[in-house]
């Protein structure tokens, strides 16, 4: 069993992949912007989907199992490397906040150019994980995510989020956070509830 400040989560250790890996994840992450943004033609559609299946059976017989492949768990390149992750850059990092900048891809579009507004809960759900860690909080879980969506969010414009630990009661550890763009305007308003897992909880 692991001990109380990782209940039941196995320990995962950074991960520094080969520079070949951050080109993979990014022409993944453009093969998805342009699968929601392309309309191929058949020939060329035909194409791709093979090339897609033979790059998805070259990689098959190397799945590893979780926190052993370095997805998630690269700190250096954009969403730690991982696929399901904004693809933002972690700026500060500690006990009075995390912040962070980044886009928001065409993969993310909702409509009329705006970020879909279920990737925003997303992205502030991982700020929070890494804010309640940076401020020495034991894992946690969410218990609630409240966002208010101040103004639209746009795709393909650098913006900011930032976030910090706001009150400890026991077990419960209180975040806020914030999105705006680089001028300060807000466009989104978060706070969360994060409750520490006890010994060999999931």
């Amino acid at each position: 069993m692991s001990d109380t400040p990782h209940g039941g989560f196995p320990r995962f250790t950074p991960a520094h992949p080969p520079a070949d890996f951050g080109r993979l994840v990014e022409a993944l992450r453009t093969i998805q912007d342009l699968a929601v943004s392309t309309d191929l033609p058949e020939e060329q559609l035909a194409a791709a989907a093979d090339q897609a299946e033979k790059l998805a059976a070259a990689m098959a017989p190397y799945v590893v199992p979780e926190g052993a492949s370095p997805a998630g768990r690269s700190l250096e390149l954009p969403g730690r490397g991982s696929l399901l992750l904004m693809p933002w850059t972690i700026e500060k990092y500690g006990p009075d906040g995390v912040q962070s900048t980044g886009v928001f891809r065409r993969y993310h579009l909702g409509g009329n150019a705006a970020a879909h507004g279920g990737t925003l809960p997303l992205l502030f759900d991982d700020l929070f994980g890494l804010i309640q860690h940076g401020y020495g909080r034991p894992r946690s879980r969410t218990a609630f995510l409240h966002i208010d969506y101040r103004a639209v969010t746009p795709l393909d414009q650098q913006l900011r989020v930032s976030g910090h630990v706001t009150k400890v009661e026991g077990r419960k550890t209180f975040i806020e956070a914030v999105l705006t763009d680089l001028d300060g305007k807000v466009l989104a308003e978060c706070n969360s509830l994060m409750v520490s897992l006890l010994p060999g909880q999931p």
